[in-house]
């Protein structure tokens, strides 16, 4: 039976991805190479067409009073695509936890997946893409890893999830006339190792007894049983964050 549970792995994904680039900025110069602006490049989650689109669009009478072009230089990224990554499986097994307030869970082995991004950076010139792209590359050779906490109950848990940035591409179609504005757009695509977990069980219970039978097999490929130790805790009621010790007791069984 499925329980429900949510990690927010994609939404984590998303929002780690965006963190890392919300800081570039874009540096305007005279003739004389002295810095007349600065200007931060704006970052958004959004498909590229609707970007473009948005750019592109013109609007006349009223309807331009009311409505601002986009200012470019910007930025945006979405995720291209989600899939399975088999040469990351590892064999199924259980993993303890210990939380914050105490509480102690377990969880299966994960499964991973590797999620593309791809983001697009969008500039009236050469030099604003360029020095955007510039900001980006150099961090990346060919990956650039991070390290994360995929549960808030459980901050002992950390895994490295590296960023590969796997190309970058870029366009100039401006064709048109003098009053079309022209938009350069490098695209630069990214590769995120993301695991995914199924839901955390609470583990609270205790083994306060084992039982282990030593034997032999006879000559008719049977079991039998010789002596059996019994380990008991003392005291037996215990709670998990208790002092406690062990009785063995041993048992002959052909006595």
């Amino acid at each position: 039976m499925i329980t429900y549970f949510y990690h927010q792995r994609i939404r984590k994904a998303v929002a780690t991805f965006g963190a890392l680039f919300n800081n570039i900025y874009v540096l305007r110069n005279d003739s004389s190479g002295k810095t007349i602006s600065q200007v931060r490049v704006p970052l958004s989650y959004a498909p590229k067409r609707s970007f473009l689109d948005r750019i592109a669009q013109t609007y006349n009478g009223e309807e331009s009073e009311r409505l601002v072009a986009v200012k470019l230089p910007r930025m945006s990224f979405e995720i291209t695509s989600i899939g399975y990554d088999s040469t990351r499986q590892l064999t199924k097994s259980k993993k303890a936890l210990s939380g914050i307030d105490g509480t102690v869970g377990t969880f299966n082995q994960y499964v991973p997946y590797t999620i593309s991004f791809q983001l697009n950076i969008y500039a009236k010139s050469q030099d604003d893409a360029l020095q955007a792209v510039e900001q980006i590359i150099p961090y990346f050779n060919p990956h650039y890893s991070l390290t994360i906490k995929p549960f808030e109950n459980f901050p002992d848990v950390k895994e490295d999830v590296p960023l590969t940035l796997s190309s970058v591409s870029f366009s100039d179609d401006y064709e048109g006339s003098l009053e079309q504005r022209r938009i350069i757009v490098y695209t630069l695509d990214f590769e995120m190792k993301v695991n995914f977990y199924t839901n955390i069980s609470s583990d609270d219970a205790v083994i306060r007894q084992t039982t282990l039978d030593f034997g032999i097999i006879n000559n008719n490929n049977e079991n039998v049983a010789l002596d059996r130790l019994e380990t008991t805790l003392d005291p037996l009621d215990v709670t998990r964050d208790s002092d406690f010790g062990f009785t063995d007791t041993w048992t002959d069984l052909q006595g």
